[in-house]
């Protein structure tokens, strides 16, 4: 049972999906009052929510419906296995968790947020009923079309769209017992965009498939996606024999990181949507505590909370991790659809360590753009041509990803202080074998600093001079390509 909503609250937190109450979890034990405002009484998400294990926190670990330790990837014929556990979330339990881990300390009110204004006091929230509520602190955590902040699109909003059903199956549509977290073996049905098979099995006969774009502009619609999943499924002879429910997923990938100042954001709204996998919900659950505590600090301290928030979200070094991804982003818009498969081929053949981290929101740039390099230099001529005019186009970001790259860190290289990540044990050891285990035993988010083993001379292992004049190296590939045939 909620409590009636104060006069003033020290939170007011917009939304009531997952990374809005994550962040009201996180800011009770610091004694933190928080009033959350949701079109909706408190409910399970919607949305079928994946997530590798150890991404996430290990509470959140335990809301797990079912994690795979077969989890492949299909480039051409032959399966990639991850050797990483995936799990999919349980809604209900993970809603229940967030709320017993926030308990005594939140209250709820149904209602819409029209708009937030400082007043001299803290800030007067104001609903399209009419109401009126006051804060010291506005977090916007409303989803992927924020109340507050318009998101910034560079280039326009490029969309992950993908359509699903949960159903039963007389033939597997995947491997039993597997997860496929892509199949880009040929599609079927019509025009040449370039989507994947997202498949789990759940149990007996039932399946979750679901038919997916990974990030284009425009988007592929539900009623494109949904008829190539089903040719698909037929082509390969697995029909589906019932339809327990269907599922539409489309938001932008290529947010900004946003601006500081004014009402903090968190979330999608928060510009937490990985750029590269579309991810969002493991990262505001393991963001969260370090948001929560530079809230509280600030609360207690009487400084700017929202300014401290900013800073805890999104750091200089975080600011410039996005930079590099929104430049591996518009590599994927340029590439023809033919060259993705060969694209993902190269990049699960990377070390686990180097894929693990590009994938992680937490890595710094460097790290980041190194991994870049040795997948260009990995790639086949008629893929590498799209990736380098990607770069060419945006040569700031790309010279400055090529200093990054060639920049050492005296440190580890992530998590980043205050983002702390800590994996802990598996919630139950049945969900993987005992080689897959051994496997996950090794440190897989150490990204490596000092470039490929053997790497020797005063070149590093992208084969890059550390005393490289960076404007010139960019030249050079600006001619090298100038000279290469259409």
């Amino acid at each position: 049972m909620f409590r009636a909503p104060p006069l003033q609250t020290d939170v007011l937190l917009i939304g009531g999906g997952p990374a809005a109450l994550a962040l009201a979890a996180a800011l009770a034990p610091h004694g933190v009052q928080v009033q959350v405002v949701a079109p909706h009484h408190p409910r399970p998400p919607a949305p079928t929510y994946g997530a590798w294990l150890d991404d996430l926190p290990p509470w959140a670990q335990a809301c797990a419906a079912q994690v795979w330790s077969d989890v492949r990837v299909y480039t051409g014929p032959q399966p990639t296995p991850l050797l990483r556990p995936y799990a999919l979330l349980d809604n209900a339990r993970l809603l229940q968790a967030l709320l017993a881990r926030a308990q005594g300390a939140l209250t709820w009110t149904v209602g819409e947020v029209q708009e937030a204004r400082p007043d001299g006091h803290g800030w007067t929230v104001q609903g399209r009923g009419g109401e009126h509520w006051h804060a010291r602190v506005v977090v916007d955590a409303s989803g992927h079309a924020p109340a507050l902040r318009r998101a910034q699109h560079p280039g326009g909003a490029a969309l992950q769209t993908a359509f699903g059903v949960v159903g039963r199956f007389a033939h597997p549509p995947c491997a039993p017992g597997s997860m496929v977290w892509m199949d880009y073996r040929a599609p079927h049905g019509p025009g040449p965009e370039a989507t994947f098979l997202y498949a789990m099995h759940l149990g007996g006969d039932r399946y979750f498939v679901e038919e997916t774009s990974l990030i284009a502009r425009p988007a592929p619609t539900r009623a494109w996606l949904r008829a190539r999943l089903h040719a698909r499924l037929h082509a390969q002879g697995t029909p589906l024999t019932h339809t327990e429910s269907e599922e539409w997923v489309a938001f932008p990938m290529n947010a900004a990181a946003p601006g500081p100042g004014g009402a903090l954001a968190y979330g999608a709204a928060g510009g937490l949507v990985h750029p590269i996998s579309g991810f969002q919900v493991a990262g505001a659950l393991q963001m969260a505590p370090a948001v929560a505590q530079a809230l509280a600090g600030a609360l207690q301290a009487g400084t700017d909370p929202h300014a401290a928030g900013w800073a805890a979200l999104w750091s200089p070094e975080r600011r410039a991790a996005r930079a590099v991804h929104l430049l591996g982003v518009q590599a994927l818009l340029n590439l023809p659809p033919t060259t993705l498969p060969a694209f993902f081929e190269a990049f699960f053949a990377l070390p686990p360590a180097q894929w693990h981290a590009f994938l992680d929101p937490a890595t710094p740039a460097g790290p980041l753009a190194r991994t870049m390099l040795r997948l260009f230099a990995a790639l086949p001529v008629p893929v590498r041509l799209p990736l380098a005019r990607a770069a060419l186009a945006q040569p700031g970001t790309s010279v400055q990803a090529l200093a990054a790259s060639l920049k050492r860190s005296s440190g580890p290289s992530h998590p980043q202080a205050g983002w702390r990540r800590d994996p802990g044990p598996m919630t139950n050891p049945d969900h993987a074998d005992n080689a897959v285990r051994r496997h996950e035993d090794t440190d897989q988010h150490e990204v490596i600093e000092d470039g490929m083993q053997g790497a020797t001379g005063s070149t590093d292992a992208n084969g890059l001079d550390p005393k490289a004049d960076l404007g010139q190296k960019l030249e050079e590939l600006r001619e090298n390509l100038g000279g290469t045939a259409e």
